[in-house]
């Protein structure tokens, strides 16, 4: 997927035998133009700078297996030796468990019949995984048993705690009914 980059990433992924989908920025339209070009059932939905830890192939057929009436999300983790690494985890697990809130990186497997049911992925500018995950709903999410691996780079850039705060701060402006494209301008 290329939201109109200007480096090399389109002919480096079609000389790797990728297909590239080129559609607007914002991952809300790229995630919801990528489901529009593939026609697999099953879509695993994965920021770019995450990738499946060891075990996720097992994870995920036992997902599969279980079922297209329920997502699934990964166990966020942070590839840094940083001890604020593992207190932002400990964190992210708590909102998980407490607002059944995981976001865009720690990845969400879902069925397409689940994700039409829901009104798909919406074109937003910022917040497209918070507003799909709020409208699957707690009884449609279950965390799977395999890490997310999600580079550390913004948080080492921004700081950790000063990071966190802003990406709350996000959240609740979203939350407030602010237009994810204010967000975004700040967010960038």
């Amino acid at each position: 997927m290329d939201g109109g980059s200007a480096d090399a990433t389109r002919g480096t992924a079609a000389s790797a035998g990728a297909r590239v989908i080129t559609t607007q920025r914002g991952r809300g339209a790229q995630l919801a133009a990528g489901v529009a070009g593939t026609r697999l059932k099953w879509l695993l939905l994965l920021h770019a700078d995450t990738r499946l830890g060891s075990g996720w192939q097992d994870v995920v057929r036992g997902q599969m297996a279980s079922g297209p009436h329920r997502a699934g999300y990964f166990r966020f983790h942070l590839a840094s030796s940083d001890r604020r690494a593992r207190h932002l985890e400990r964190a992210v697990a708590a909102r998980c468990r407490l607002f059944a809130l995981p976001y865009g990186d720690q990845g969400l497997l879902i069925h397409r019949d689940l994700l039409n049911t829901i009104g798909g992925i919406r074109p937003l500018a910022l917040m497209e995984d918070v507003d799909l995950v709020r409208r699957l709903g707690r009884r449609r999410l279950v965390a799977l048993d395999a890490p997310a691996i999600t580079s550390p780079a913004r948080w080492e850039r921004d700081g950790w705690y000063r990071r966190s705060f802003r990406n709350m701060i996000y959240l609740l402006l979203y939350l407030a009914g602010v237009p994810t494209s204010y967000i975004q301008r700040l967010y960038e």
